[in-house]
């Protein structure tokens, strides 16, 4: 089986980086001074992967920390994926011109799917859908609404749709360091074929364990490495070992 991946997680406010708990703007912390010094420390550690977060941008519904992003994404020799308020074609065009490996279209997969199909149809695997949900129901803008989409039934449409990679948050664990909401992904990986990345609940290298038991593709870790209950290098060592 190919080995799950990890992928550290940054968080963007106001040019700076931070964590929120259970997406709650207002309970955020910055975990250090310089996005791009936190990027490179990342990749030395030897990350696969960086996932990044406009958290202004998904509240707007408009790119708004692009700069810092960018210039991440230019520095590093490893790939970037970006989400957060990417509601147009421009926007996906921007970020992919400009050094960013993939796009996570949120809350524009939920409401406009004629731009997700034209998304899909010109940059295929570059584009990842963002599947955040709150008790089985996915949420856009922020995570500051709820559809009567299940998350299950969601997934199999962007399947169906072409999408290659959903990244899957349960809100309620984001950022509380309570494990990953195994049962859910677990009925994800029964329903779908995709690549499932995994985020949100993960405090220590036991979540780890437990998700690449699951056989997914990505796990993505944020607050638990900023507090220091998991070592990336031994998160990637783990990931490494058949």
């Amino acid at each position: 089986p190919i080995c799950m991946i990890i992928l550290p997680a940054i968080d963007i406010i106001e040019q700076k980086p931070v964590r929120l708990y259970q997406g709650d703007y207002n309970k955020q912390e910055q975990v250090g001074n310089n996005i791009l010094d936190l990027a490179k420390a990342f990749e030395k550690e030897g990350a696969q992967y960086l996932h990044m977060v406009d958290l202004d941008g998904a509240k707007k519904g408009e790119k708004c920390n692009q700069q810092p992003i960018c210039e991440v994404a230019a520095s590093l020799h490893i790939p970037v994926e970006v989400g957060g308020g990417i509601r147009s074609m421009e926007d996906v065009a921007y970020y992919l011109e400009h050094g960013v490996e993939r796009v996570i279209l949120g809350t524009a997969a939920i409401e406009d799917r004629t731009f997700l199909k034209q998304a899909i149809k010109r940059y295929q695997t570059d584009i990842a859908v963002g599947i955040d949900c709150r008790d089985g129901y996915v949420c856009g803008r922020g995570w500051l609404s709820e559809s009567k989409l299940h998350y299950l039934t969601f997934a199999k449409e962007m399947q169906a749709l072409g999408v290659k990679t959903i990244i899957v948050t349960d809100i309620a664990k984001d950022g509380t360091m309570m494990g990953p909401n195994l049962e859910m992904l677990k009925k994800l990986k029964e329903s779908v074929s995709i690549n499932v990345i995994a985020s949100g609940g993960i405090k220590d290298i036991t979540h780890i364990q437990a998700l690449k038991e699951l056989g997914i593709y990505g796990a993505i870790t944020g607050k638990a490495m900023y507090a220091k209950t998991l070592s990336l290098p031994e998160a990637l060592a783990l990931c490494k070992e058949e």
